[in-house]
């Protein structure tokens, strides 16, 4: 969760890796959320310089990347196999770690980007989420452009070229995120 990695990755913060500690986190699990953490920093870092303008918790972004799959520590079939209850499951149990609803939400709004009331915040979770393994969503890519749009007063299509061209350098590294997560059993 914080040793050295290969691909270098930045570490989970102490307060996520005591909680999956306490939850006996599957290795898998806890290197999937090392590796999505990884690449919200690399977003949010690259939102703030890009579109300082749009309103943005970065801590809340960090923490939720770091801690969006947490339910899967109840749901271990869903490391490896489809499955949505690992969702509502994890948001109840971070609950009842003591984490605050405004940042328990990600566990829960993650796969679901198109509700009401979801943030940029949670936006860029979603994304990170996809991204780290190349994968591209164009309805989730299409909120963040709007967002960013909003903010900036720059046309839609600006911004798409710009996200996109962020999310291109993301995801060339792929290949190694998923090897490094691979590498981890699903089970302790």
């Amino acid at each position: 969760m914080t040793g050295a990695a290969d691909p270098p990755l930045l570490p989970l913060p102490d307060r996520v890796v005591a909680l999956l500690a306490e939850l006996e986190s599957p290795p898998r699990l806890a290197a999937h959320l090392r590796a999505v953490h990884d690449v919200a920093h690399r977003l949010v870092d690259w939102a703030e310089r890009h579109c300082p303008a749009l309103p943005l918790d970065r801590e809340a972004v960090l923490f939720g990347a770091a801690t969006h799959d947490v339910g899967k520590t109840l749901h271990v079939s869903e490391l490896s196999g489809p499955g949505a209850a690992h969702e509502e499951a994890g948001r109840t149990l971070l609950l009842g770690h003591g984490v605050g609803p405004e940042l328990a939400r990600f566990a829960a709004t993650h796969a679901s980007w198109t509700r009401s009331g979801v943030g940029p915040e949670d936006l860029l979770v979603s994304l990170a989420d996809k991204v780290w393994k190349n994968k591209r969503v164009p309805e989730l890519e299409d909120l963040v452009v709007a967002r960013m749009a909003e903010a900036t007063g720059r046309a839609a299509w600006e911004e798409f070229i710009a996200l996109d061209d962020v999310l291109a350098r993301i995801g060339d590294g792929a290949d190694e995120r998923l090897a490094f997560q691979a590498s981890f059993p699903v089970h302790i």
